[in-house]
């Protein structure tokens, strides 16, 4: 691996760019999802079914799914069930981080993953990504362990050196108290092929048990001069000072060839409040997923804002299908969409791979 282990060397592709396949974990009775799981599995169906008309779909856990639940439409021929151990089902924070070479050679960067900040328990999740490469089912060079913990919510790409992340996240406690700002910067140069970071200080939203992770708050949307962002028209709301604040920071950005970014203001859901304890959850519509060719959207049961988040997706990506998709089981865990997904670039699945039952 030396003699890729230079910054020119690696590039972390954007996630409009053509995907292999999408990974997810499929919610079992031992997870978070056991008091609801009826309810969750049938968002896991509905989003599967989406994906696999466009992709592959790499379905992990310990318990796999009957093909017998899925409904007439969804292909079938398309997903690909692993059985392995896991802690939770939010694949974008666990998942395989892919880089490319100048010459198109993906390399599996793998992070360490520790439960966000050591919240949860990850002994499972934190493995992952190795135990798909030595399946066989990926078919790319593997680099690693890292020692860095980084979170695939945690960071966005635009496919061309610059990557926007939060220092909410990145500086927050448990995860590399050990480095200075500064030093996880240089980690994320070496690592990512990175030129430009792209810092936000603001934009937090309540409920967020990651600490902010920017798929939350702001998307760098195709062909990569665009920003969508969370935003908030309502004074009387707690949220309302912060994503001001987080927008004129994004209106002050440039990529990393100096260019500023063309900002696309989202609406934010309605307040949605756990029934369990009352607390806020942080729904929002920027945790949408790009999927050759189509935008799998989150939506809440808030038919205005829902309507109104899809018609602005549609108008800044008018090469895409919007595909709304009820995630209001999803927000009880405090996560949505994106969360629950990780892309696979294309050339990374291997042509050998086993579909285990």
């Amino acid at each position: 691996m030396n003699k890729f282990e230079t910054p020119k060397d690696f590039r972390l592709p954007a996630e409009w760019e053509p995907t292999d396949a999408i990974l997810m974990a499929w919610p079992n009775e031992n997870t978070d999802w056991a008091y609801m799981l009826d309810d969750v599995r049938k968002t896991y169906i509905d989003i599967i079914t989406a994906i696999s008309e466009r992709a592959k779909v790499v379905l992990i856990g310990p318990e796999l799914p009957s093909t017998s639940i899925f409904p007439a439409n969804c292909r079938l021929e398309n997903l690909i069930l692993v059985k392995m151990p896991i802690n939770d089902t939010w694949t974008r924070d666990y998942g395989p981080i892919i880089v490319t070479t100048p010459d198109g050679t993906p390399i599996l960067q793998d992070f360490i993953f520790n439960g966000w900040g050591m919240k949860f328990a990850a002994n499972n999740d934190n493995l992952a990504a190795a135990r798909l490469h030595s399946s066989g089912l990926l078919s790319c060079l593997y680099n690693g362990p890292a020692q860095i913990v980084l979170e695939g919510g945690s960071i966005e790409s635009d496919g061309k050196g610059t990557i926007l992340t939060t220092e909410h996240c990145l500086l927050a406690p448990n995860r590399n108290d050990y480095l200075s700002q500064s030093e996880i910067e240089s980690k994320l140069i070496e690592q990512l092929g990175a030129k430009k970071i792209l810092w936000l200080k603001h934009g937090q939203l309540a409920g967020d048990d990651t600490d902010g992770h920017i798929d939350t708050l702001a998307r760098i949307a195709p062909p990569g001069d665009i920003i969508i962002y969370t935003g908030c028209d309502n004074p009387d709301d707690e949220h309302f000072a912060e994503l001001e604040a987080m927008r004129n920071e994004l209106s002050e950005m440039t990529n990393a060839i100096g260019a500023p970014f063309h900002l696309v203001e989202l609406p934010l859901p309605d307040p949605i409040y756990d029934p369990e304890d009352g607390t806020r959850l942080p729904a929002t519509y920027a945790n949408y997923l790009i999927v050759n060719g189509a935008v799998l959207m989150p939506t809440y049961g808030q038919p205005k804002k829902d309507k109104l988040a899809a018609m602005i997706l549609e108008s800044a990506m008018p090469e895409y299908e919007i595909i709304p998709i009820d995630c209001r089981s999803l927000i009880r865990q405090h996560g949505s969409l994106h969360c629950a997904t990780m892309q696979l670039p294309l050339g990374v699945l291997s042509d050998n791979y086993e579909k285990n039952n």
